[in-house]
């Protein structure tokens, strides 16, 4: 009797002793796993590869506001953006135009430039942007008085001050480059009132995509209308549509552009219809053949619309 109980008493300790154990190598198991994810979490971290982080940098820059934009499109090796060698001198020297979603304001202040504009506005959804732009301006002012012939002025303090000035060969007028660029904050689709200004040249580049993303093809047909009534008699409108497959790289940088995407029914390669049967425009002119030296993935196509 004694024996047997005996025997009972170290099988209950066995048990302990393996329940022990069990506990112990599952707490160990647990702490494992807790370090593994913690690990997986600091390697994600240093990767920049974080899901929420990537969401919240894709949401930053919804409507294709890229703070670096010209660094992608222009390589180093460029002396200027490869658009502005298809378009025309005509359609700018002595015009008053304007450029919808001028970003930081490159192509606005070297269209001024190159072409000899009478007037130039940038605008753009970005108000950081905007002051890009500006303080771009002054810059490009400043290294360009530095190394062309200036002319001296007397400033508001009594020194005197030097400015660029930019020869219109279409009158003997020369014009400082502030009086000819400006740059101001606007959402476009949404609070473009039709006032009085009017212009002869209107620039839509590398922005129908947004646009069609984040108001759909509401959005886009607003887009078009306005800048048909915006348009002088035989003004034209100067246009860089991205392809559908850009599209779907970008449908999911905010909720609202992920629901657009899934409802558009106009396409890209309808929008000259478009413009041409149901907006108004008389004839087009596809630039696209001329154009060369464009970086990777700017290939696109550039056509020019006649009012």
């Amino acid at each position: 009797m004694d024996q047997d109980n005996n025997d009972l008493k170290k099988k209950k300790r066995k048990r302990k002793d393996k329940s022990k154990e069990k506990k112990s190598t599952e707490k160990v198991v647990t702490n494992e796993e807790q370090k593994q994810k913690q690990q997986q979490q600091q390697k994600q971290q240093g990767n920049g590869s974080n899901p929420s982080k990537k969401k919240k940098r894709q949401e930053s820059c919804p409507f294709g506001n890229y703070k670096n934009y010209y660094g992608y499109r222009i390589s180093n090796d460029m002396d200027e953006d490869p658009r502005l060698k298809v378009l025309k001198k005509e359609w700018f020297q002595g015009k008053d135009c304007l450029d919808i979603g001028c970003n930081s304001g490159v192509m606005t202040i070297h269209i001024a430039k190159k072409f000899g504009c009478r007037s130039i506005l940038g605008v753009d959804i970005d108000s950081s942007l905007i002051e890009v732009a500006r303080w771009r301006l002054r810059n490009f002012v400043r290294t360009q008085t530095s190394a062309k012939p200036c002319e001296k002025k007397t400033g508001a303090d009594g020194s005197e001050e030097q400015s660029l000035s930019l020869s219109n060969s279409s009158s003997a007028e020369t014009k400082d480059l502030f009086q000819v660029v400006s740059f101001q904050k606007e959402n476009f689709v949404q609070t473009r009132n039709l006032d009085e200004n009017r212009y002869d040249t209107i620039l839509c580049l590398s922005v129908t995509k947004w646009v069609h993303l984040n108001w759909g093809d509401d959005g886009l047909i607003n887009l078009f209308s306005k800048i048909w009534r915006l348009l002088n008699p035989g003004g034209i409108f100067v246009m860089e549509p991205q392809p559908w497959k850009s599209y779907e790289k970008n449908r999911r940088v905010s909720e609202t552009t992920a629901m657009n995407y899934r409802t558009i029914v106009l396409r890209p390669e309808h929008f000259q219809d478009i413009l041409l049967d149901k907006i108004g425009f008389r004839t087009v002119e596809d630039l696209t053949s001329s154009l060369s030296g464009a970086s990777k993935g700017f290939d696109r196509q550039i056509l020019a619309f006649q009012k």
